[in-house]
């Protein structure tokens, strides 16, 4: 499809030539620097980036921010009060003394947070997925490119030694023609799932506001806040914020797909799905399966939460299904299952490492070295977008066509899920 967007074809050249460069600024840091670290986001995930990188060597963790008093109080804390506790990321970005933001907000501040953190100087650690538009990911690896930023994803399991392990046997040719690969999440819940609590007046001690940022204005509701002892915050199941399982659990699973499928881009992609089993109000869907088109291999995306059986009784996974034999993986584990006649030998490996912190540790290397970390933003973009194809496809109720040269998406009536207008004052300029 011919593009017609001069800004669209200039940042789809720039991120495919960055593949094969460098970050090298001239600013490289010592062996044995200290680098200083301010964290925004400090819910649950949060407080685990925090943990990883206060593992590392040379590290300080200058401060910490979050809108909600509670998770802002817990960070501080697990500093043993040596971050500095603020209640606006603007501060964070604004000190000079600070080389390094994480950012393990909600989704839908991903993008603008990212981009105004390259804009100010600071390399940046940031959670998938990377954003919510297929418009903000491009903005994102512009940014980082035109800011000369090290931008590492936390999709970390490309620092796990057991999948980079079953990459390299996909990419080996020994399991044959790969024409199939299997991606899912199966569960089962609850039918009231998370509840229909009504809307309200937010907690004292929650900025909601500043909560919702770039999102459109909404009344406060606890499910669209989200925070939750027992869980991960709710604010994935809302279109607001997040994109439900498609991008908060495929996008780990899509992920390695690519990576050993040699980074390749969806052409097509369909996708069926809907709410068929949970009463409470997500807009997500409980049920889902999206197919893709990769270059000579068809991929699929399921999930389910009124079911938990799989065929290898795992609740997720991923199977690469070539002609002489399966490979299946997931955190735990790589197991290879010969064809019935082929000559392969069936294998089975466990993890050996602790990929959060390699994912970290390999970050902060290459913050010294101005490589491109192992989950570079150009590489994790392209996953997340996947993911948000199938999104596309769902909601537009199409099958969506993607040209990988020019970013963009035939069909018309999809292309107003591919990017967002945001709230004042959150506009992302690169």
């Amino acid at each position: 499809m011919e593009n017609t967007n001069p800004r669209r074809e200039f940042l789809a050249k720039t991120a495919g030539a960055a593949l094969t460069t460098s970050l090298f600024t001239g600013a490289v840091k010592g062996a044995n620097d200290r680098v200083r670290i301010g964290h925004i986001g400090m819910g649950r995930m949060g407080r685990g980036n925090l943990g990883h990188s206060m593992k590392q060597d040379n590290v300080e963790i200058a401060a910490v921010c979050d809108v909600y008093k509670p998770h802002l109080e817990q960070a501080v804390e697990m500093t043993k009060g040596q971050a500095k506790g603020v209640r606006d990321f603007r501060e964070i970005l604004a000190d000079k003394s600070i080389d390094i933001v994480g950012i393990s907000t909600p989704d839908h501040w991903h993008a603008y947070m990212t981009v105004e953190a390259c804009k100010a100087g600071k390399d940046v650690y940031v959670e998938k997925p990377i954003c919510v538009t297929i418009d903000e990911g491009q903005k994102m690896v512009a940014a980082a490119r035109k800011y000369k930023r090290v931008v590492q994803a936390g999709t970390m399991q490309r620092s796990g030694v057991h999948f980079q392990k079953a990459a390299e046997i996909v990419k080996s040719g020994d399991l044959g023609k790969i024409c199939f690969v299997r991606t899912w999440n199966y569960g089962n819940m609850a039918q009231e799932g998370i509840g229909n609590p009504p809307d309200g007046e937010p907690p004292s001690d929650l900025d909601w506001d500043m909560w919702l940022g770039p999102a459109p204005r909404r009344e406060f509701n606890k499910n669209r806040f989200g925070v939750d002892p027992k869980a991960f915050s709710h604010f994935r199941w809302f279109w607001d914020y997040a994109g439900g399982m498609m991008t908060d659990w495929g996008i780990h699973l899509l992920d390695i797909v690519h990576m050993a499928m040699n980074e390749a881009m969806p052409s097509s992609i369909t996708s069926l799905g809907g709410k068929f089993w949970l009463n409470d109000n997500r807009d997500t869907p409980d049920t889902l399966q999206v197919t893709y088109e990769y270059p000579g291999f068809i991929a699929t995306y399921e999930n389910r939460n009124s079911n938990g059986q799989s065929m290898f009784e795992k609740s997720y996974g991923i199977t690469f299904h070539g002609s002489k034999g399966t490979l299946f993986v997931d955190r735990s584990m790589y197991k290879l299952i010969p064809e019935r006649g082929a000559t392969l030998e069936a294998v089975e490996a466990k993890s050996s490492n602790n990929a959060n912190d390699a994912h970290w540790r390999n970050f902060l290397e290459c913050v010294k070295t101005r490589q491109k970390p192992a989950s570079d933003i150009e590489i994790c973009n392209r996953s997340t977008a996947a993911c948000l194809l199938g999104n596309i496809a769902l909601r537009s109720k199409l099958r969506v066509d993607f040209d990988a040269r020019t970013w963009t998406v035939a069909q018309k009536e999809a292309r107003k899920f591919t990017a967002r207008e945001e709230r004042k004052p959150w506009r992302i300029v690169v």
